[in-house]
């Protein structure tokens, strides 16, 4: 019998400890700490990523796992088609291009600074074709077949068209310019998928035409010239995700007669088997982006699941790596002692260490002087404040906190007053600019606080200070006067998001470099109020809002905002402690909750698996 070594050209390794590392695949060593025979091994998986800003099915998806494009598509209920686009980077999506023709049950192919857009319904069949460069839709000429629920592949300009309305078997190809009749496939039908190019293809599934609406399970190899049967699928169906070649590919999801589906199959040019990697979440006729290979693929949106009759926004990645992926998400924790919004928090403390205090009670203004701190399961009373208060600004750490402003009971005036926490509340030096509704963030002896409601209402400013825990210190004023803007970072990388009034604020955000102010990228939605984790302006999350009752999440990367898991609960003006990568809110309204929220950032461990020495 032949060795180990005689057959690799090296020995097996001893080692105390596990190798860590992706490139160590495929190696096997004996851990003497163990006793055992160790190896890094590769899995397939569907793991959730981060949801589209705006829910739908039938939208076109083009690129790759971590540069794609979901465009048009379907919002139901009320049914209503839409020309909206989003570019996913990998971790979130954000707006794009929108299409100057709204459709959906379209055909897309091409890259995300090269993408193609064509065919699909208006209502009315299309033959309308965009070419898009990575910012805004170009109109181009038109197909020879008007159609929709299209299979497409290729690149922007080197495309290939097949089937669809039910019954076809129409096929074209694209260059660029002009579209030309290539040979027909064998089996006429709508909502199959394909990959490949132009010249070297593959087309799978989809249904036939009336009464009988068959579901199919073929596939059929275009060579360029040609269209062949091969190998069927696994099951007969439609409305699938697909990516891939015409000899390494995947198509996965689809439906079965109205049920979405959660296999996957895989085509390595000459069958098909079933992976074991089986989405999350059932998926069909939503958009679908990944590699020239079969190892990696993005869906994103959905008709469905529940109910079958609803467009969805949820968003999955499958990956064959060494890794395994435990997607970003939120979950719950500790129940906040009341159902207090308004809060105060320690906005630079951890997701096991905050402190919530002060904010109000439903029922009218009262304010209060609670101070609560998490310990990453449970809160627990500390000393209280000095001063009732709620609408306040806070920032620093669970055992070094600044509590500053807010609306102060009887009469509801705004303060200028100032605590700090070090295991008891104790007064500091008053702010200079009474008020309300502020965004703080940083440490007890280097904050900075802007922005805010005047003690008057409803006056807004754009004054800016700076703390070094004992003195204040006027900073540049921020771009614009407004309050319940949000703050994260420190007080020399600071990111404020989120606000209003203006209205125009509740989308806005601005970066502070410890002097100067810089406006930042655009939010999606509206987040007024809303909670904040971050660690400088160039690394934060925003989520929910008050104006705008939500739970949707953004994230920012220095430049742009882009979609992040959600949260639970709709709230704002709850308490909030972390960062990007882990944090915690709690209370908030207007659901006056008292649900506490932990976030954990997307996270990846190397897949080690023992084996045995039968």
């Amino acid at each position: 019998m032949s060795t180990y070594r005689e057959i690799h050209g090296k020995a097996i390794k001893s080692l105390d400890t596990d190798p860590a590392l992706e490139v160590d695949a495929g190696q096997i060593w004996y851990n003497t700490a163990s006793n055992t025979f160790k190896s890094i091994v590769n899995l397939e998986a569907w793991s959730s990523t981060s949801p589209l800003t705006q829910d739908r099915y039938g939208a076109g998806g083009l690129g790759s796992q971590t540069a794609a494009v979901i465009t048009g598509g379907r919002i139901s209920p009320p049914n209503a088609v839409q020309s909206i686009s989003e570019e996913y980077n990998g971790t979130g999506f954000a707006s794009g291009g929108s299409l100057n023709t709204a459709r959906f049950n379209l055909g897309a192919c091409g890259t995300e600074p090269a993408g193609l857009a064509f065919a699909g319904n208006e209502p009315s069949v299309s033959d309308k074709t965009e070419t898009y460069n990575g910012s805004s839709w170009t109109a181009g000429n038109t197909m020879n077949t008007a159609r929709a629920g299209v299979g497409g592949c290729g690149t922007q300009t080197a495309a290939l068209a097949v089937g669809g309305p039910a019954g076809s078997t129409a096929s074209e190809s694209f260059n660029g310019s002009t579209w030309t009749s290539t040979p027909s496939i064998n089996t006429g039908r709508t909502a199959g998928r394909s990959t490949g190019t132009s010249t070297a293809a593959i087309f799978m599934g989809g249904e036939g035409a009336a009464p009988s609406y068959t579901l199919y399970a073929n596939t059929e190899s275009f060579d360029g010239s040609s269209w062949s049967e091969v190998s069927d699928m696994g099951a007969a169906k439609y409305l699938m995700g697909q990516s891939g070649s015409s000899t390494a590919a995947i198509v996965f999801g689809g439906r079965i007669s109205s049920t979405n589906q959660t296999a996957t199959e895989k085509w390595d040019g000459t069958s098909w088997t079933t992976s074991p990697a089986t989405l999350g979440t059932a998926f069909g006729y939503g958009g679908a982006a990944g590699s020239p290979s079969n190892t990696s693929a993005l869906q994103a949106g959905s008709l469905g699941p529940s109910p079958a009759t609803a467009s969805s926004a949820f968003s999955q990645e499958y990956t064959v790596s060494a890794n395994v992926i435990t997607a970003a998400a939120f979950a719950s924790g500790g129940v906040y002692p009341a159902q207090y919004y308004g809060l105060g928090s320690s906005t630079n403390g951890t997701q096991n260490a905050a402190l919530g205090f002060a904010g109000n009670y439903p029922g009218g203004f009262t304010g209060n002087t609670t101070s609560n701190e998490y310990d990453g399961s449970s809160w627990t009373a500390t000393p209280a404040m000095n001063t009732a208060r709620a609408y306040l600004a806070g920032f620093g750490t669970s055992t070094a906190a600044v509590a500053v402003g807010g609306l102060v009971p009887p009469g509801a005036t705004g303060s200028n007053a100032v605590e700090e926490f070090t295991g008891s509340w104790t007064t500091g030096n008053t702010i200079p600019q009474a008020g309300w509704n502020q965004g703080a963030c940083g440490t007890l002896t280097a904050g900075i606080v802007a922005f805010g409601t005047n003690p008057t209402f409803p006056g807004q400013y754009a004054k800016a200070f700076e703390y070094d825990g004992t003195n204040w210190t006027a900073a540049n004023d921020g771009p614009t006067a407004t309050n319940d803007s949000k703050a994260m970072g420190t007080q020399t990388s600071a990111l404020f998001a989120g606000g209003g009034p203006p209205s125009a604020e509740a989308k806005a955000s601005y970066e502070y470099d410890g002097t100067n102010w810089t406006a930042g990228g655009a939010l999606s939605s509206e987040h007024k109020a809303g909670q904040t984790l971050g660690s400088s302006q160039n690394a934060g999350l925003i989520g929910g809002g008050h104006s705008s009752p939500q739970t949707s999440v953004e994230g920012y990367d220095g430049t742009a905002w882009s979609s992040r898991p959600s949260m639970s609960t709709s709230r704002g003006r709850g308490g909030m402690s972390g960062t990007e990568s882990a944090g915690v809110v709690a209370g908030g309204n207007p659901s006056a909750t008292t649900a506490t929220e932990e976030w954990t950032g997307e996270t990846s461990t190397i897949n080690i698996e023992d084996f045995t020495t039968s």
